[in-house]
């Protein structure tokens, strides 16, 4: 039977999705590109940083008159927070206004490495839960945090691939593997991509879904990229599906002589 991709969805927190790419808005010259790389990325879920939306006067132009609701669901997350209590707080603030009770929940431990503080993000993690968020949580590729974000009730858990914008791929591949054996909610691997090879790896780990901005962002034609990313994506889950060969070390003919008389 052929594999279709119509009959994979991705479902998180009870939604179902076609497209397994999710996409940041940030760092985009313009609005305008910005809105045609969305576009062209076949995404359905974009993240929105909470602080970079104006929240006291609408009247304002703002990045969210550049993005279709009805096509789009909107992820804020709590980009830039640096304790448990501001994270919490900005995720409220976003539902307050409306955003969504969904958050891509993001505690950062170190300014230079943006990697989470993981210890303020496991409490926030267990006070928005509580409160009745859907959270998804940034993270670090380590087994033993994923296990205990999953308990602590996130919808699923988002494991760095490389430091946030470095562009430098898939780096601790075994890790990511050992997360999908330890958890049962989805692993959608969030920072680091460069390129469309980068997702593809994601992707055929066996990884849930893939989240970037800057890949496509900082892209010298993003709009381009993000078509790239979108095919990349799917190419990856398709190969995974698929069933790789085995690595050997030495030659195995393509064309076999075996029983073929000489």
């Amino acid at each position: 039977m052929t594999y279709e991709l119509t009959d994979d969805p991705l479902v998180l927190g009870g939604k179902t999705f076609r497209s397994r790419l999710i996409v940041g808005t940030g760092k985009y010259s313009n609005f305008a590109v910005m809105r045609e790389a969305l576009e062209r990325s076949g995404s359905q879920i974009v993240t929105v940083a909470v602080r970079r939306v104006n929240l006291s006067d609408r009247s304002r132009e703002s990045l969210l008159d550049f993005i279709d609701t009805n096509r789009f669901m909107l992820l804020p997350n709590t980009a830039g927070c640096y304790t448990a209590d501001e994270a919490v707080r900005a995720a409220n603030l976003g539902r307050e206004a409306g955003l969504s009770d969904w958050v891509k929940l993001e505690v950062i431990g170190d300014e230079r490495t943006l990697f989470p503080d993981t210890e303020a993000l496991l409490a926030a993690t267990r006070v928005l839960v509580k409160d009745g968020f859907v959270v998804l949580p940034y993270t670090n590729d380590d087994p033993i945090m994923a296990r205990k974000l999953e308990d602590a009730g996130a919808t699923a858990v988002m494991p760095l691939g490389a430091p946030i914008g470095s562009g430098m791929g898939i780096q601790n591949p075994a890790n990511l593997r050992i997360i999908m054996e330890c958890v049962s909610v989805p692993v959608i691997v969030d920072a680091g991509v460069g390129t469309a090879s980068d997702a593809a790896v994601a992707m055929e780990l066996g990884c849930d879904a893939v989240l970037m901005n800057t890949g496509i962002a900082g892209a010298t034609d993003p709009v381009t990229m993000a078509e790239a990313m979108k095919k990349a994506v799917e190419a990856g889950r398709l190969a995974f599906k698929a069933g790789r060969i085995a690595k050997k070390l030495y030659a195995s003919a393509s064309s076999p002589l075996e029983g073929v008389s000489r």
